[in-house]
């Protein structure tokens, strides 16, 4: 055994020897020759990418303690140092007294016995020591009988980083016991052995982590960077406990755990060494899965290890870090902190909460769901708060640590811009989990400087996407610069220009994190809505259409019925287990937070002062855009309005005002749209709120009282064009300033502020022009549908008729009267909303409302209305459930007689609707009233005031008639292009050359800019006197020829049963 023995411990003593400091090797045995520095390897333990071990080498000289002021001077006694290095290495040079201690001192048998001369435990042999005491192997054979009961004493499962543990405990103690007893001159004596200690054994514990076969080890023991991992998760209180067999007294108790990491650190800090030792450990340690609640454990292991900063600024240094062939789906599984990262509530990424917590949602009360929620958001928020309290040491641990962690989060964003895209395989991007969880600690690291008088908004770099490369913006949409334009910006400033402070790299990641992730979550949440929406009409309409029953498809109908109503339970539940993240409250409170720092840091970007808030910005801006905010990418605008969207909130008034008022300051209508969006679904009830959140905002709001009459007029004109080919339907559902408006009728501020709008009359005039031709549109189809359905539920009424018709032709139809129905509840809605809006302008403003190219065709408009609902065909009307499709006739019918009535007492307004030669007839007027008396709908004092009106039109009919019997007419004097009427104020177009009346071109130009014959830019041409003056001269010689009579008729029977 002795001569084997002797040639292993040569080549271990010359490896682990290997590079040490003149120093250390003058103060070694004789026996410790330097040599070389070997490259030591590790085969790592943990599932992730091999990686080159960094060459280690033993300690430096010891660091000594500081000197303390000796009171006296006496050496320590060789009998101590002997007692010292016995008690802590358990080893001793004489059999006598390893019997005597029952052999719990080591006998270091063939140490001895390799030296001619008598060797003392001293500090000069404790290399030799402790490298002979660590060779023994309790398993091995020997044929020395003296030496069978040392080998049979050592613990047979104990490991040698265990050993070594064991040492270092009973050196620090051993050092605690001298300081208590406080001889001054001892304790300086022993520091100096003490610590030359305290360097082999961490030296050899480092080694042991990189190559945990240099020594005997105990078989069916994991050993290496293992031994140290489990410590670090027995940091938990809510993990399990470590499974070890040996003693308490060679464990680290974890009150030891951080100061033996720093003992670890300091020896191995320089040259990096500590990669090789710690690396491991660290990516083992974040690679470990014990269960649901193992994630704890992990957690606070990591922390544990970043709180030594060299530790820390070794994270960031290991190439799996931020491993560089990783893609959007792998990074959250092969960079070190992506599986902490990637822990969340997600269905999709974690199924089993879903099922576990929110399976059955229809069967669970509202507590129940509750008591989940509150479980559930707890995790969350401590996970959250963890990961920010690592990210948050690794950034403070050095420069180089902070540009690793900014990097990381800008790979993580580069990786995943396909998470915007309109059809995204959730295979292919980073989970939601990950994302928003990433997103959480940005939100954190920019609570710092979001500080409520926005005193550090100015530290943030316009420059920021000139200067730096972090955040790839190339192929994303501006706010308003063409990519040329964005490119030239760039590159005139980016000379000259120092990188970006950490406020603007965390400010301008957080908004990147933001649109990839969190907003592209709650998308899915809302597709989900869409997708149990569609899974409930089609369950309807199965269970609606009852011909299966009793037919050999029965089976097969129930069952997918039955599946129909799983699904849907699955959805539901998919969407509880959304909420529990996406609304965790202190999530929600950040982002709201950093949303209004954005949207106020917007508004200063346009403010000519750059300095909203303080004071406020005045609007409209200026219509010269600053190009720093034109090169913005848009989704740092749409998204401050995804998000007002998605919760609701006050500050949304000044940001929504400032850009409805300057919509020049916007490329994207569509974007223009959501903005007026956000602030229609902030007046819609919600909760306590009848009318809304903002209701009462923008009642009082300075800017909201001043500018949200001319901002929503401007957006309705605006948004006529949006450049789509989808234009003519894409305005419609953007213009709901009708519910806006309504919310704050009643406040004379607002209708103040009408009138002002009014004066500026070329604008208000192409207003109400928009406004008509929508409640035009909206009313023809909304009542078309309704005919169109009364008519399919009379067919279906007559049961025997319709049994008879083939199934095929049934269901065909009955589709046809599903669809019908979600249309015309749109149509009604919007149409209702928009004649209410004309109701109430037309009492406020009148003027307008009577210019030549608007008055006839509102009266024609109106004339039309009436028609259908009191006039002969008023029965179709009739359906079944009307509040179904939001169709209420008595209100339609009363806002319509209300607008006659406002504007009853002006001259142009009775002639025009006199001239309706299409549909006004003087016997609607008769049944209207007859009508609006029985159902109580107007004031006695109203319905004369409307007869009187009647009759005042009937009279100017004839009037009209009488005067307009002209006979024959030149066909030069006739509007023939568009009209077909006398021209009273003919005029030229420039382009086409054609001659028309001036108010049917103004009439056409209110809604399209161009010529309608040759579809050329148009603009007014002078009048053209001589055919003006010919018409006059024509008109005067036809009157005076002709002598003139007039006559007027009525019909309200079927009123009765649709207004009842």
């Amino acid at each position: 055994m002795g001569s084997g023995n002797s040639t292993i411990r040569a080549k271990r003593l010359a490896k682990l020897q290997a590079g040490r400091s003149p120093t250390a090797s003058a103060e070694a045995s004789s026996a410790s020759t330097p040599s070389q520095t070997p490259s030591v390897t590790t085969t790592e333990a943990t599932p992730v990418k091999p990686r080159q071990i960094l060459t280690t080498s033993l300690p430096p000289p010891v660091q000594q303690l500081p000197q303390l002021p000796l009171k006296r001077k006496a050496p320590l006694s060789t009998t101590d140092k002997v007692e010292l290095i016995a008690q802590i290495f358990k080893v001793t040079l004489d059999r006598s007294t390893a019997e005597r201690s029952n052999y719990d001192l080591v006998w270091l048998k063939n140490l001895q016995a390799e030296s001619n001369i008598s060797l003392r435990l001293s500090g000069e042999i404790l290399d030799r020591l402790l490298i002979a005491r660590l060779e023994l192997d309790p398993h091995a054979m020997s044929d020395d009988l003296e030496y069978v009961p040392v080998l049979a004493s050592l613990p047979a499962q104990m490991t040698v980083f265990e050993y070594l543990v064991g040492c270092w405990k009973r050196l620090n103690k051993a050092r605690n016991d001298l300081l208590r007893r406080n001889p001054v001159n001892e304790m300086q004596q022993a520091s100096v052995l003490l610590e030359k200690i305290r360097g082999l054994v961490i030296s050899y514990a480092g080694l042991n982590l990189q190559d945990p076969e240099m020594f005997p080890q105990p078989q069916g023991r994991d050993v290496g960077p293992s031994e140290l991992v489990g410590p670090l998760l027995s940091l938990s209180m809510l993990s399990s406990p470590l499974t070890s067999s040996s003693p308490a007294d060679n464990a680290l108790d974890p009150v030891e755990v951080e100061l033996f990491l720093q003992d670890l650190a300091r020896r191995f800090e320089p040259d990096n060494e500590i990669d090789s030792v710690l690396g491991p450990v660290v990516l083992q340690l974040l690679s470990t899965r014990r269960g649901d609640s193992s994630w704890r454990a992990v957690v606070t292991g990591v922390e544990t290890l970043v709180r030594v900063k060299s530790i820390a600024v070794m994270f960031t240094r290991l190439p799996e870090w931020n491993p560089p062939h990783a893609t959007a789906a792998s990074i959250e599984t092969l960079s070190m902190m992506g599986p902490l990262c990637r822990l969340g509530v997600f269905s999709r990424e974690w199924p089993y909460i879903a099922k576990t917590y929110f399976s059955e949602p229809n069967n669970r009360s509202r507590s129940d769901i509750e008591s989940s929620y509150a479980s559930l958001r707890g995790t969350v928020k401590s996970l959250q708060s963890s990961l920010f309290s690592i990210f948050n040491t690794l950034v403070r641990a050095s420069p180089e640590a902070k540009e690793a962690v900014l990097e990381y989060f800008a790979t993580v964003v580069r990786l995943n811009v396909k998470r915007a895209g309109m059809q995204v395989e959730p295979d292919t991007v980073a989970s939601d989990s990950f994302m928003i969880n990433l997103h959480s600690v940005l939100l954190q690291f920019a609570e710092p400087f979001m500080d409520a008088r926005y005193s550090k908004m100015n530290r943030i770099d316009p420059l920021y996407f000139a200067v730096s490369n972090r955040i790839d913006v190339k192929e994303e949409t501006r706010i308003k610069a063409t990519s040329e334009e964005a490119a030239q910006w760039a590159d005139e400033h980016r000379q000259g220009a120092g990188p970006p402070n950490f406020i603007s790299e965390i400010f301008y990641l957080c908004n990147a994190m933001a649109h990839y992730g969190y907003l592209r979550t709650i998308q899915t949440y809302e597709d989900f809505g869409k997708h149990l929406d569609d899974l409930q009409r089609h369950h309807d309409m199965i269970n609606g259409d009852r011909s299966w029953v009793g037919t050999p498809f029965q089976a097969r109908t129930e069952a997918t019925i039955n599946q129909c109503k799983l699904e849907m339970a699955k959805i539901q539940a998919h969407q509880l287990a959304f909420r529990v993240q996406l609304l965790e409250p202190d999530l929600v409170f950040r982002y709201i937070g950093f949303t209004n720092f954005v949207s106020t840091w917007l508004i200063r970007k346009v403010d000519p002062r750059e300095s909203h808030p303080q004071p406020i910005v005045e609007l409209p801006l200026p219509q010269e855009v600053p190009m720093s905010f034109r090169v913005l990418p848009e989704y740092i605008l749409e998204d401050v309005i995804e998000y007002f969207l998605f919760v609701g909130k006050e500050e949304l008034v000044t940001f929504a005002l400032t850009f409805l008022t300057s919509t020049w300051c916007i490329k994207n209508p569509f974007l223009k749209a959501k903005i007026n969006e956000a602030v229609f679904y902030g007046v819609l009830p919600y909760g306590h709120e009848r009318n809304g959140i903002l209701s009462g905002l923008l009642n009082s709001h300075p800017i909201a009282v001043k500018h949200l009459i001319p901002a929503m007029t401007h957006f309705y004109i605006e948004v006529e064009q949006t450049g789509a080919s989808s234009q003519f339907y894409d305005k419609f559902s953007a213009r709901n300033i009708a519910y806006i408006l309504k919310a704050v009728w009643n406040n004379p501020v607002h209708r103040d502020a009408l009138n002002a709008e009014a004066k500026n009359v070329e604008k208000f005039v192409r207003f109400v022009n928009l406004m008509i031709n929508d409640v035009t549109y909206l009313m023809d189809e909304s009542l078309s549908e309704l005919t169109q359905i009364h008519n399919l539920q009379a067919e279906m009424a007559d049961q025997v008729a319709w049994q008879a018709r083939p199934t095929q032709y049934r269901r065909e139809r009955e589709n046809t009267l599903r669809g019908l129905e979600r249309h015309a509840s749109g149509y009604t809605t919007l149409g209702k909303s928009t004649v209410g809006l004309l109701r109430d302008f037309t009492a406020e403003t009148k003027a307008p409302f009577m210019m030549p190219e608007i008055v006839n065709r509102l009266a024609a408009m109106l004339d039309y209305n009436l028609e259908a609902l009191v006039g002969p065909k008023c029965s179709e009307l009739r359906v079944k459930e009307p509040e179904k499709y939001s169709f209420n006739p008595r209100l339609l019918l009363s806002d319509i007689l209300q607008v006659y009535l406002n504007l009853s007492d002006e001259d142009e307004f009775v002639r025009a609707v006199a001239n309706d030669g299409r549909t006004y007839k003087p016997e609607l007027f008769e049944t209207a009233i007859t009508r609006a008396r029985k159902i109580l709908l107007k004031s006695e004092s109203e319905l004369e005031q409307l007869r009187a009106f009647a009759v005042k039109v009937a009279e100017t009919k004839a009037t009209i008639e009488q005067e307009e019997d002209l006979g024959e007419i030149p066909e030069e004097f006739l509007g023939i292009p568009l009209m077909y009427t006398l021209m009273r104020d003919p005029v030229t177009l420039p382009s086409s050359r054609v001659v028309i009346d001036r108010a049917t071109i103004k009439s056409h130009l209110l809604s399209d800019s161009k010529d309608p014959f040759n579809r050329s830019p148009l603009s007014f041409s002078a009048l053209d006197p001589e055919l003006k003056a010919r018409i006059d001269a024509f008109v005067t010689e036809r009157r005076s020829q002709t002598a003139a009579a007039s006559k007027p008729g009525g019909d309200s029977a079927n009123m009765d049963t649709v207004m009842d």
